[in-house]
This record gives C-alpha cells, sequence and structure tokens, in this order.
C-alpha cells in the first residue's frame, strides 16, 4: 500500500507543469473530446510505466543492494534537480492527427513520456520498493489526477495552479527520499 500511495503522490505532483501535462492541454484545446484523450492517456501511460516499473525491477537483480542505495539516492536528488526545471512541447506536433483523438494522444503521450521525469521516477520507485504493479498502479493513478483536470478543464486550471510551489514540494520530497536513501534511513522512516 505504501509504494502506491508513495508513487501516487510524488508523481501527481511532478507531473504538475510536466511537458505531458502541457501536452494535455493542447490536445483538450484542440480536440474538445475529453473521453478519448482521457483514455489515450490512461494507455499510454500504462504501456510506458509498465515497462519503465519493469526495468526499475530488473535493475534491482542486476544491482546489490548497497550499490543500488546509492543510485536511487542519487537518482532521487537528481529528480528533485530536474523537477524544477520547467518544460516546453511544441505545440504543432502534438496535435496532428491523421487516425482519430485515442490513437493520437496515445502514440503522442507515450513517446512524450519516455525519458520523462515521471518515466524516470517510475523506474525508481519500481527499484525502490520491488513492488511493481503497485508501484506502476500508483504512477499511472498519479498522472491521471494530475492530468484529467487538465483536459477537463483546459486553460482554466493551468493559470490558477502555482506552478512553482507544486515543483518546490516535490522536489522537496524527491530530495528527502534521495538523502534518506543515501543515509540509508529508508527502512527506519518507511521509505
Amino acid at each position: 500500500m505504501e509504494a502506491l500511495l508513495i508513487s501516487t503522490g510524488l508523481v501527481a505532483l511532478a507531473e504538475i507543469g510536466d511537458k505531458t501535462q502541457l501536452l494535455a492541454f493542447v490536445l483538450a484545446a484542440r480536440f474538445k473530446r475529453p473521453l478519448p484523450i482521457l483514455l489515450g492517456i490512461l494507455a499510454a501511460t500504462l504501456l510506458n510505466h509498465a515497462a519503465a516499473g519493469a526495468l526499475g525491477a530488473w535493475l534491482t537483480t542486476l544491482i546489490d543492494p548497497a550499490t543500488l542505495r546509492w543510485v536511487l539516492g542519487a537518482s532521487f536528488i537528481a529528480m528533485a534537480i530536474w523537477i524544477l526545471i520547467p518544460d516546453e512541447i511544441d505545440d504543432a506536433s502534438a496535435t496532428q492527427t491523421r487516425h482519430g483523438i485515442f490513437a493520437t494522444t496515445l502514440v503522442t503521450f507515450f513517446f512524450a513520456e519516455i525519458g520523462d521525469k515521471t518515466q524516470i521516477a517510475t523506474i525508481a520507485l519500481a527499484a525502490k520498493y520491488q513492488a511493481l504493479a503497485p508501484v506502476v498502479l500508483g504512477t499511472t493513478l498519479g498522472m491521471m489526477l494530475a492530468n484529467a483536470p487538465a483536459v477537463m478543464l483546459g486553460e482554466r486550471i493551468a493559470q490558477r495552479i502555482p506552478t512553482r510551489w507544486v515543483h518546490g514540494i516535490a522536489a522537496l520530497i524527491f530530495a528527502s527520499l534521495g538523502i534518506a536513501a543515501l543515509l540509508g534511513l529508508g527502512d527506519a522512516v518507511g521509505l
């Protein structure tokens, strides 16, 4: 349950202002049909994060626990820094379609998520918790919690969310996880 809840919260916070959330805004403004967009985001996220989670779980079989602790600690601290860097997307390339709204959303979202903060976080969380299903479900839920309002309410909500504060909170959480991992405090504090 812990892996699910932490994965959900971290990814929901990390996704605020992320390029994939910006993509959700663009798709919503362009197509004005929320259901196929939301289903496309859900499918793309499940596919992408399942692969990322599997990679994270696999890495735990290759790396000894002491080294893994340092890799995870450094990864979480790097995520804390990375999350403070604003994302941008190219509006023109994000909204072209010949195959329908669902397929366009699925493909663009899947590829936009490759190498993204939330995908890297999924890899790290799966390696940390060694609980593939709860991590993938949590990171997917976090993506949907952040992107559903973007799709449903569009630009109106984007202007009311203090993105800098949300990014700061997410960065603080990632940095705390990194420091706890580096100090070997993860087991003592339940991280």
